[in-house]
């Protein structure tokens, strides 16, 4: 478990899990409202030099943010308002998942079945501090050298 003090501190994590990214990787994120998923996600665009801003999709549902180099574009959606797999189906994310680094917020339980290997990202707060708590848990074969809990700098 890594413990991040500030939302400055959010977005070095999301740049540093970018560094590793590749087209067809997808990463579901999970925590309460509040807890830093988007904060997160802007560090990853960041990372990733995709077009921004980056900004909650809870009401658009998802976005696609072209890449600004030769990187892969950024697939930003958000299940929290999704009702259950056929309206993650609606999505289409798994038409866009191979060329696409996808990001998916609120997706736990949702959208696990689009790929056998994901980046399973749970982001909580330490009591009534800012300091948030975020654990990792890799899954399948394209992340088997990836440590639990932690992207090295």
């Amino acid at each position: 478990m890594e413990r991040l003090a500030t939302a400055e501190d959010m977005r070095a994590y999301g740049a540093r899990l970018a560094a590793r990214l590749r087209a067809g990787d997808l990463l579901v994120l999970s925590g309460p409202l509040g807890a830093g998923k988007t904060t997160m996600v802007q560090g990853i665009a960041e990372g990733l030099k995709v077009r921004g801003p980056i900004t909650s999709p809870t009401f658009v549902i998802a976005r696609v943010h072209p890449s600004l180099c030769e990187g892969p574009p950024l697939v930003h959606a958000d299940a929290y308002r999704l009702g259950g797999d056929l309206e993650v189906d609606d999505l289409d994310l798994d038409a866009s998942l191979e060329e696409s680094v996808t990001v998916v917020e609120w997706g736990e339980g949702l959208v696990e079945g689009l790929s056998e290997d994901r980046l399973e990202i749970h982001i909580d707060r330490e009591g009534g501090d800012d300091v948030r708590l975020v654990s990792l848990r890799a899954v399948g074969e394209r992340w088997a050298d990836t440590p639990s809990d932690r992207v090295e700098e």
